[in-house]
């Protein structure tokens, strides 16, 4: 598997992110282990999670699977996130976290919440570092002077050796990154986002930043959810397919049969094509999505097909700025 530079850092990541949302939530601890050991020995070494995943028991679940050792923990760039307070999974109250109230400072990014949350989810995870810290939302109540001053430290610690973010507009980005470099501190390496052939509003601002700035780009929900993956029985849930019944659907279902590869495989591939793109983040519920996962990486649409998809799923009007104008 060939490895990928992750933007403008040294590390080298593989060319899918295995994300971790489904994990001892649809997902069995025990299927969850295979998934992981499966990922593993394919070479997936950038797993993604969060601190909210399932009210903590993601991270708990990654910690167990870490602790069989064989090298897990070491040969895995291991992504978190903070933002969110972890609350009960499945409680009434909204405002109950681990069986823990949750007061007013347990979300968000003050100095207090972003050290808290790095040493819950240390002790979750049964680690003393994470190789990157994501702020998965921005806090438009936090300063960034705040925001880095608790980052840096977290990284003078080592508990911490990247920061990347997640959900941030192309200004938030610049907005970091400026700060960033008036404080002599490497700032964001990464911006991790929503990005299909259905939702491609990145385009406009945001992957061009991420170049511009250097960072990697992490798109999850590359096959939206679930709903780009093929029939409506296929989807989690029993969930109905949004192209069903529709022109587009038909097209991009008999441009699939042409190419002669599965729905999810093209999605998939698409995005992992894009410029800008470092990874797409997959969340893999079965062993058999993430086989299918696997095998979008021998697909490679040329130049054709990637102009038939674009007029299937027309993105945001051109390259940023002339979008917005002429």
């Amino acid at each position: 598997m060939q490895l990928r530079r992750f933007g403008s850092t040294a590390l080298q990541v593989a060319p899918l992110a295995l994300g971790t949302v489904n994990f001892s939530w649809l997902t069995s601890e025990a299927d969850s282990f295979a998934i992981l050991d499966a990922a593993f020995e394919a070479g997936l070494n950038l797993i993604d999670t969060s601190d909210n995943y399932n009210a903590g028991r993601t991270e708990e679940l990654l910690g167990r699977w870490f602790a069989l050792g064989g090298g897990r923990r070491e040969k895995t760039v291991l992504a978190g996130k903070v933002y969110s307070a972890p609350m009960e999974w499945g409680s009434p109250d909204p405002v109950r976290r681990m069986g823990t109230w949750v007061g007013p400072n347990q979300r968000g990014l003050s100095a207090k919440h972003i050290r808290e949350a790095c040493e819950a989810s240390l002790t979750r995870l049964k680690t003393d570092y994470l190789d990157l810290y994501q702020m998965h939302h921005i806090d438009r109540a936090a300063r960034w002077e705040e925001v880095w001053q608790a980052f840096e430290l977290l990284v003078q610690q080592g508990k911490a050796l990247y920061v990347g973010s997640s959900n941030f507009a192309g200004w938030h980005i610049a907005q970091a990154q400026e700060t960033a470099k008036a404080r002599s501190f490497l700032g964001l390496v990464s911006e991790q986002s929503i990005y299909n052939l259905t939702k491609r509003t990145v385009e406009l601002e945001v992957i061009p930043a991420t170049q511009a700035y250097g960072m990697a780009f992490l798109a999850y929900s590359p096959l939206g959810g679930g709903l780009l993956g093929g029939k409506p029985e296929d989807n989690a849930g029993g969930r109905r397919n949004f192209m069903t019944a529709t022109d587009q659907a038909s097209r991009f279902s008999a441009f699939c049969d042409e190419l002669g590869h599965p729905p999810a495989a093209v999605a998939l591939a698409w995005v992992a094509q894009q410029n800008g793109v470092t990874a797409p983040v997959i969340g893999p519920r079965t062993m058999g999505q993430l086989t299918s996962a696997l095998a979008s990486l021998e697909l490679t649409l040329d130049a054709v097909a990637l102009r038939a998809l674009g007029e299937i799923f027309p993105g945001p009007g051109g390259p940023a700025p002339e979008a917005y104008a002429w």
